[in-house]
């Protein structure tokens, strides 16, 4: 998502790349053992706290620790996690990953796996590697491919793993983390010498670079900022995306690579897998945006559930309007340790 531009004005910031017009229709109407014995008392004296779920305004929320987390961890977020990750699988090409890890990586680590899909696909992709995930909540599913692990944890504690990584990823944790440059120190503390990082994740932007009719101050511009103060005021970060290349440059990485990838809301572009994209990206906002907004609107602004669910209706028929043209920017980032640091 990204500061609006002018319909049809090209913008000369860097970071307001945009999909270009020329893509356009017309508009028409329990831990295991082999990951670190450091693991197991501590995840096993979380499990009652963890399943102790939290239920506010109808939505289930993880009751590890309260705050940390504001969206929900129930099926219906569930499903919408599963789908953005095909819109970001999509939108890198179909690849699960850009960072060169080579074919046959030993350890990896997902950082805020949630339903634990895009680990699943690693451990199908690379059936010699450990595949460990963490999340604030034990939502993933028990049957999965033999090399893949979940545990419970909260990535802004001290890491105790027994061993490095050789690839960590971590992806879409908007709103979800508060000290970034500590996970980018632990993340490197954490990576064999010579191994990999990734990080994918968005800012709270939209925008219109091809003549649409989005326009800075409207309805669903007002909700993204909202969303962003709202999770600014529980010291959350709402938009790492367009930092996250300086927060890995400064933890000590190399070779440091970056991509902007514009994902379009809606179907609205010509090109055939963009319109892909964005019908599943337009899907996941209209499916679930009373679980984005209810906690935050509720708990930072005082608003009502019922104002809250009339908001969401007003934006679902804006969501809908092709006339927009809305795009929002997803960043990657992927750098390596230094193969000469211990």
């Amino acid at each position: 998502m990204c500061p609006t531009n002018p319909a049809g004005e090209p913008s000369n910031n860097p970071l307001q790349v945009g999909i270009e017009p020329e893509t356009l229709d017309p508009v028409s109407d329990e831990t295991d053992s082999s990951f670190g014995d450091d693991l197991e008392s501590y995840t096993t004296s979380l499990k009652s706290s963890v399943l102790n779920y939290r239920y506010v305004h109808g939505r289930r929320y993880h009751g590890f620790k309260e705050e940390t987390y504001l969206f929900p961890n129930d099926d219906e977020e569930k499903d919408r996690i599963d789908m953005y990750h095909h819109v970001m699988t999509l939108r890198c090409d179909g690849e699960l990953h850009l960072a060169p890890i080579g074919p046959n990586p030993q350890r990896i680590l997902d950082i805020g796996t949630g339903t634990g899909i895009w680990a699943i696909d690693m451990g199908d992709k690379y059936p010699s590697a450990e595949i460990l995930g963490n999340d604030l909540s034990p939502i993933q599913p028990s049957l999965v491919p033999p090399n893949v692990k979940f545990e419970v944890d909260d990535v802004e504690n001290e890491w105790v793993y027994s061993s490095k990584f050789d690839y960590i990823h971590c992806r879409a944790m908007a709103c979800g983390l508060r000290d970034w440059p500590k996970l980018m120190n632990q993340a490197f503390k954490f990576t064999k010498p010579g191994g990999w990082v990734e990080f994918q994740d968005f800012d709270c932007e939209f925008y219109t670079s091809s003549n649409g009719e989005f326009e800075k101050g409207n309805s669903i511009d007002d909700w993204a900022h909202k969303i962003r103060d709202g999770a600014a005021k529980f010291g959350l970060e709402p938009e790492p995306g367009p930092k996250l290349e300086q927060w890995v440059k400064d933890a000590g990485f190399i070779n440091v690579e970056s991509r902007l990838l514009p994902i379009p809301t809606g179907t609205w572009p010509k090109d055939k897998r963009l319109k892909e994209i964005g019908a599943f990206d337009l899907i996941q906002y209209l499916d679930n945006l009373d679980g984005i907004s209810l906690r935050i609107f509720t708990a930072a602004f005082g608003w009502s559930p019922e104002e809250v669910k009339v908001l969401c209706a007003k934006l679902r028929k804006d969501f809908r309007n092709p006339k927009q043209r809305m795009q929002h920017n997803f960043y990657v980032v992927w750098a390596q340790k230094p193969t000469d640091t211990e």
